[in-house]
């Protein structure tokens, strides 16, 4: 078992720091932005298995010759108040922080998706109050607003998608397709439960700078992803116009946006406006310009054997923790 725990060990480093940067400056998720994000959910569950597992195998190795036979064997001492011989305080401390670390990730998820659920159903409540469907479009909500703003607003439910009057003024017909199509894509593959989960790892864990960069990246693959349900409905143009039209209403397109700007909507991981592109106080990085510029540069998308390397990757990252700590 101590070899158990340095290979977890090092695994959880790996993935805290090298593979996270590597896979942020990478160029190929552009390509297939669906196969990244399986990526980087592998890479966040994997590394927090593997932080907790090394702790808990390190601080098992008095109770078993496995982390499962010393998790078995650790059940049965609280009632006899029993220490086994020749337990470290080292390992004492380590059983404690994985067990707290466990604990602390899943209290964490659990209150960012109740908080979410709250601000969702306030917000919900609020647009019903401040808006008019819109005609010929179900489920599309309109707001009596100058800034083109466009948002989805997901629901156990019932979902929307808000608009604003300065939003429908500003684009033409297929513009507005677009941008439509592009906020419905988020509340069909469900993007808000991805990013929720991202930002309570970020939460959960603050000073850890990767979770921060993992979330910028996740934020920008699923923005890539509804933008290419809505490359079905018009050409890429039209999508891309759309964007630049909305982002320059709004100020540069390029480089940080200052708190108080178009922002993500905390909890929720829905925007305020479609071409801020989750850039915000949030997301102090430029994540409209890489959209942009994969609509106006053709680019392919990756080969079935790259695909297939991608996934397996995916799923290796999270089997070598598991089988470790089951082994």
């Amino acid at each position: 078992m101590p070899t158990t725990a340095l290979v977890l060990g090092a695994l959880a480093l790996a993935l805290a720091w090298p593979l996270p940067i590597l896979l942020s400056r990478a160029r190929w998720p552009a390509r297939s932005p669906g196969l990244a994000l399986v990526l980087w959910q592998s890479i966040a569950l994997a590394g927090g298995l593997s932080m907790i597992g090394a702790l808990l195998a390190y601080g098992l190795l008095g109770f078993g010759t496995s982390p499962l036979a010393g998790i078995r064997s650790l059940s049965d001492h609280p009632g006899s108040g029993a220490v086994p011989v020749g337990m470290t305080f080292g390992q004492v401390l380590a059983l404690a922080a994985g067990l707290l670390l466990a604990g602390h990730l899943l209290l964490n998820l659990a209150a960012t998706f109740l908080r979410a659920r709250v601000q969702l159903r306030r917000h919900h409540h609020l647009v019903a109050l401040l808006s008019e469907p819109l005609a010929d479009r179900p489920g599309t909500r309109v707001i009596d607003h100058e800034a083109p703003v466009a948002y989805c607003l997901p629901g156990a439910t019932t979902s929307a998608t808000v608009l604003s009057r300065g939003l429908i003024s500003l684009l033409d017909a297929d513009q507005l397709r677009a941008v439509v199509a592009h906020e419905r894509a988020h509340l069909l593959q469900r993007h808000h439960v991805v990013l929720l989960a991202f930002r309570s790892w970020r939460s959960a864990l603050p000073w850890f700078p990767i979770a921060t960069r993992a979330e910028t990246a996740v934020g920008l693959l699923v923005e890539m992803l509804a933008d290419d349900q809505a490359r079905r409905e018009v050409d890429d143009r039209t999508l891309a116009t759309a964007i630049a039209l909305v982002g320059s209403a709004h100020g540069p397109v390029t480089g940080a946006r200052e708190p108080g700007g178009p922002a993500t909507r905390p909890e929720t991981g829905t925007r305020e406006t479609d071409a801020a592109s989750l850039a915000g106080p949030d997301h102090p990085f430029d994540l409209l310009t890489p959209r942009l510029r994969r609509l106006v540069v053709p680019t392919p998308r990756l080969r079935r054997h790259q695909g297939f390397g991608v996934l397996a990757a995916s799923a290796g990252l999270l089997a070598l923790p598991t089988l470790l700590l089951l082994g």
